[in-house]
């Protein structure tokens, strides 16, 4: 993976709990294999919801009623 720009700023704010995940600070990456799972990155979820480790979107949606 390249260097992003803003590596340490995204370090900063992401919330994913998962230790081995080599796209944590690299939001694009996150994003893309997220997208490919059909699912949402951590940064969508509140703290309690992240640690379920449930990224799928009718999880989200369930959560926002």
């Amino acid at each position: 993976m390249d260097k992003c720009p803003n590596y340490e700023k995204n370090l900063a704010k992401c919330n994913c709990t998962y230790e081995p995940c080599s796209r944590k600070g690299y939001c694009c990456e996150c994003i893309e294999y997220h997208r490919s799972l059909g699912e949402l990155p951590a940064c969508y979820f509140t703290a309690d919801e992240e640690r379920t480790f449930n990224r799928s979107i009718s999880y989200f949606t369930s959560k926002r009623r």
